[in-house]
């Protein structure tokens, strides 16, 4: 047992990791009570699941159109230095809206103004704090380091929307953007604190041409390309959770509030428990990520079958377990196949399909659940990230990228590579 908590909790022996590891988790449940009230708010004032779609679209354009060029700009400059100026910057839009809705002004048009804003800060801050962990990691802990970062990401849901749903019934909404606004100084303080240890790969930065040679680094190797193919098509299908959540939870099982929180709670409980169950464990290869992808399409196609809100909320759990691994094997499979002066930008086309792709898949799933139902949106992502999944195991597998190799690779044993425009 000692030695399965050991390796569960490894890179908390960093002291650099833990004061990084505290200021995300107090930030996290902040960002997750601004999720809930921004999209129970645009309900209150449009009772439109396709306007809620769009409002969640709005906030990811700007990691559609700038992601990659902050992979660069990851790769080019210290990364603490950019996560420092997207704290401040996630902190105004919160506190605007707070302001607007304590004062009862706010329109539509100001949410989604507010929303863009604060994608300009997520766009920025992605690449640079999914990297970052390998700057305060040791090689031994990386995938420990990374694994752990998707729990903390993802622990925001267990408390956060719970006490927005709270909140928001029993104070008023304004208190959500404002607890979130307050939530980004322990994320400042701890990264002052913070010496990072890793190299900065100091080069001519560009801004043409980044896009075009990182997809062509990407393509010449399997592993990374299913990977994103994968990770591109459940994005736009199934990584809806701000529109879908809400719809079915509302729609479907007629959930106020409270009830839309308790379901994200069920699925940050089960990210949680399920990344803690297997940080150990866990492994970036491909054939792992086949078979969380598989897992995760399977039980969302389940929660669209929920006969009740409570078997809804059992199944929202299982989801929330298997949505963590899938996206930590990711960005984990992603991070070890990168040769470290294009990891930035590799990650940044991870960002890119989770979340770029919300123009796309947010309007699309709110249209789903308009026009057909919620049930129906979480078939179509369900069983869809499972096709996927299995199409990419066979590219994988004609391409020979599976097996004893690809293990090692995954374990560290990298064989050198070219970054981008090397030739």
């Amino acid at each position: 047992m000692r030695r399965y908590l050991a390796a569960t909790f490894s890179a908390l022996a960093i002291r650099d990791y833990r004061r990084y590891a505290f200021g995300q988790s107090v930030s996290v449940s902040g960002t997750w009570m601004q999720k809930l009230a921004q999209a129970w708010l645009v309900l209150e004032l449009t009772d439109s699941a396709v306007l809620l779609g769009v409002a969640v679209a709005v906030q990811q354009l700007p990691t559609l159109l700038f992601t990659t060029l902050a992979g660069a700009l990851a790769d080019r400059f210290p990364k603490r230095r950019i996560l420092l100026w997207t704290a401040v910057g996630g902190m105004v839009p919160a506190v605007a809206l707070g302001i607007l809705a304590y004062l009862d002004v706010v329109t539509i048009w100001i949410v989604l103004a507010a929303a863009f804003a604060q994608g300009l800060a997520d766009a920025v801050d992605k690449p640079a704090r999914l990297t970052f962990v390998n700057d305060i990691a040791t090689p031994a802990t990386l995938t420990n380091a990374v694994t752990l970062n998707g729990i903390i990401q993802n622990s925001g849901k267990v408390a956060g929307p719970a006490i927005a749903g709270m909140l928001i019934a029993g104070v008023g909404i304004s208190a959500a953007f404002f607890i979130n606004a307050a939530s980004y100084l322990p994320v400042i303080v701890a990264l002052l604190l913070i010496r990072p240890h890793a190299p900065i790969h100091r080069g001519a930065f560009t801004t043409k041409g980044h896009l075009v040679d990182t997809l062509r680094y990407v393509s010449a190797r399997p592993q990374l390309a299913a990977a994103l193919v994968l990770m591109t098509v459940s994005g736009i299908i199934a990584f809806n959770w701000n529109v879908l959540v809400p719809t079915l939870t509302r729609d479907s099982f007629g959930g106020d509030a409270r009830a839309v929180g308790f379901a994200f709670t069920s699925m940050g409980v089960g990210a949680v428990l399920g990344g803690l169950a297997l940080a150990g464990v866990l492994r970036g290869t491909s054939l792992w990520l086949v078979m969380n992808g598989c897992v995760m399409g399977l039980a969302l196609a389940l929660t669209g079958a929920a006969p009740n809100l409570a078997v809804a909320y059992v199944l929202l759990f299982v989801v929330g377990a298997c949505s963590v691994t899938f996206r930590v094997t990711a960005t984990t499979l992603l991070q070890l196949y990168s040769d470290p002066g294009v990891r930035g930008r590799v990650i940044s086309l991870l960002v890119l399909a989770t979340n770029g792709t919300t123009p796309l898949g947010g309007p699309l799933i709110g249209w789903i659940c308009g026009a057909a139902s919620p049930r129906v949106s979480c078939a179509v992502g369900g069983l869809g990230t499972i096709a996927t999944a299995l199409g990419c195991w066979l590219y994988l597998k004609r391409t020979g990228s599976l097996g004893a190799a690809a293990e090692r690779a995954a374990e560290g044993v990298l064989p050198g590579s070219k970054r981008p425009g090397s030739g």
